[in-house]
């Protein structure tokens, strides 16, 4: 905590952001807020949704739920720092927010990557196993999924958060990223941090792969268990459950394996600023319109409520 408040009290980090100082800025800006508005608005009314409707109520949309707060708090994290920099036109950020920056990004993303995972092991249970589905996936079990996911998550971001904030920082503090990446942070320590960087990788390795050993596991037992049914139309449906499921695992997983998978001397800061924007703007913007635009369930509550609120407007 002395090395933090030490650390504080001297120049602020400047976060170089996405921005390039050209007559396309303003539009290039007005793109990100139109994006992160929509992933704002999407996922408060997805969780809004599997509150009130009681067809929602189960062990899926729960983890759904879970998922649209992750995204949620994963974009509310970076974007409007970097928009009131943005229309302030001042680039700082104070080294305890970095800190604090950094420590919400890792838990997020963490969490995020472990509950997709085990999202996976749901749909598993529900097609191989959906006479014994409410037993296998109870409350309890449900509950223990998701205590689990967070706590990974948080506890590898306070690990990583307290250790990065402890290295010394020199010369002009310039972040090239447009929130405090860990790995763009690092690269203006003064101090030797390729130990650090190499258990960085290794436990991203880790992060990565056992949430995505459970994805390919689940899915080979669940297309085990669908071919060889007889009705072509029970083998589709049960499909169609997961389509929504592996269209987010890949846009997660595609983004974050291109950036913490390759070794650091491929790595480019202007191509990681790009998809970096990609899984913490656009896929939170995109989960809630998976999910619900293919999803009769979930298109069925939003119409029961537009419904409400049309008699009641009536009246």
């Amino acid at each position: 905590m002395e090395i933090w408040l030490n650390q504080s009290s001297t120049d602020d980090f400047i976060l170089l952001g996405i921005f390039s100082h050209s007559p396309a800025d303003p539009v290039l800006f007005s793109v990100v807020m139109v994006v992160f508005t929509v992933a704002l608005c999407g996922n408060v009314l997805l969780i809004f949704l599997i509150c009130i409707d009681p067809q929602l109520h189960t062990p899926m949309y729960f983890f759904l739920s879970q998922l649209s707060l992750m995204d949620l708090m994963l974009v509310c994290n970076t974007v409007p720092k970097m928009a009131v920099n943005f229309l302030s036109g001042r680039k700082s950020i104070s080294f305890v927010g970095c800190g604090i920056q950094i420590g919400f990004f890792v838990s997020l993303v963490g969490s995020e990557g472990l509950l997709l995972g085990l999202m996976a092991y749901d749909r598993y249970v529900a097609i191989s196993h959906s006479l014994h589905y409410p037993i296998l996936m109870s409350q309890r079990v449900c509950f223990q999924i998701i205590g689990g996911s967070w706590a990974f998550g948080i506890i590898d971001g306070l690990i990583q958060m307290v250790v990065v904030m402890t290295f010394p920082y020199c010369g002009l503090r310039e972040v090239n990223h447009f929130f405090c990446e860990m790995l763009s942070l690092l690269r203006l320590a003064c101090a030797d941090t390729s130990l650090f960087e190499n258990l960085i990788f290794a436990c991203c390795v880790f992060m990565l792969f056992l949430p995505f050993f459970i994805i390919v596991a689940s899915y080979s037992c669940i297309l085990r268990a669908v071919l060889p049914m007889r009705s072509a139309q029970a083998g589709n449906k049960a499909l169609a459950t997961c389509s929504s499921h592996l269209t987010a695992v890949s846009l997660f997983y595609g983004a974050a394996m291109f950036i913490y998978l390759r070794p650091s001397h491929y790595q480019a800061p202007n191509h990681n600023k790009v998809v970096s924007i990609f899984y913490t703007v656009l896929t939170p913007m995109l989960n809630p319109l998976i999910y619900s635009l293919r999803n009769r369930e979930v298109m069925g509550a939003l119409r029961k409520v537009l419904d409400h609120f049309r008699i009641g407007s009536q009246q």
